[in-house]
C-alpha cells in the first residue's frame, strides 16, 4: 500500500506518505491559504512550491505509481493520496494513467494544481456551453487541446476549464500529481460524455485510502 506516513487523525488521512518534499508543499499551501484570501491569488502564489515538488526525486513510492486493476475509473487508472486534510479542505495525490489509456471526462470542482511527474499526457479541456440547470445533462465544447510533460503543470479555478481528460501518450504509464482544496477522490463529482450530453455523479475512490459512506447525491 502507498501509506508510509504517521501523522494520522484516524486511518486515511495525514500524511500517508510522509517525504520531506510533501511535508514542505503542504506547509506553504497552509500557509498561503492562510494568508492570501482569493483562490487565482493562492494558485499563483504557490507555483514555485509545486515546479519544486515535481522537479525532485525519490519522494514518490514506488507502490504510489502501480496501476489499478480495481479502477473505479477504468482502465486501470490508479489514484493514490499521499496527502489528506481531515476536514476535506486539502489534498496531495498520485494519478496514474497506463500508457494508451485516457480517464473519463471529468470535473474537480475545487482549485488547485496539477503537474506532469512522469510520463507524457494529451489533455482535452472542455468549456460547458449550458447553464447547468439539468444535473443528467451538459452541453459541452472542446476549449483546448495540450500536450503535457514532467515539469509541466497547471492551474484549476473552477467553474473555468474544470471539465477534461487526459490520455497517456507516452510508451509507460504517466504520473500526475494533483494538489487540490478538497478530497477529491471521496466527494462526488461528475462524469460526461460529451457526444450524448450525459452527465452522471461518481466517486473515484483511492486506491490506499477508503471514502466516508456517503448517499449518491
Amino acid at each position: 500500500m502507498c501509506d508510509t506516513g504517521h501523522d494520522h487523525h484516524r486511518e486515511g488521512f495525514g500524511f500517508l506518505v510522509d517525504a520531506p518534499e510533501i511535508q514542505a508543499l503542504i506547509g506553504e499551501t497552509r500557509r498561503i491559504t492562510e494568508t492570501i484570501p482569493a483562490a487565482a491569488g493562492r494558485v499563483a502564489a504557490l507555483r514555485p512550491a509545486f515546479a519544486a515538488l515535481l522537479a525532485a526525486d525519490g519522494w514518490l513510492p514506488e507502490a504510489c505509481t502501480r496501476p489499478d486493476e480495481a479502477s473505479r475509473m477504468g482502465g486501470g487508472v490508479g489514484q493514490y493520496a499521499l496527502y489528506r486534510a481531515e476536514d476535506g479542505s486539502l489534498c496531495l495525490f498520485s494519478l496514474v494513467v497506463p500508457a494508451g489509456v485516457s480517464t473519463p471526462v471529468h470535473d474537480h470542482l475545487a482549485w488547485g494544481v496539477v503537474g506532469i511527474y512522469r510520463g507524457v499526457q494529451d489533455e482535452t479541456v472542455y468549456t460547458r456551453l449550458d447553464d447547468g440547470s439539468n444535473p443528467l445533462l451538459a452541453d459541452l465544447e472542446i476549449a483546448r487541446r495540450r500536450t503535457l510533460r514532467p515539469g509541466e503543470f497547471y492551474t484549476l479555478l473552477p467553474p473555468v476549464e474544470d471539465i477534461h481528460f487526459v490520455k497517456t501518450v507516452s510508451d509507460t504509464a504517466s504520473i500526475s500529481i494533483h494538489l487540490l482544496a478538497n478530497d477529491t477522490a471521496c466527494i462526488w463529482r461528475h462524469r460526461f460524455d460529451p457526444a450524448s450530453g450525459a452527465v452522471a455523479p461518481f466517486r473515484s475512490g483511492y486506491v490506499n485510502a477508503p471514502c466516508p459512506p456517503d448517499p449518491v447525491p
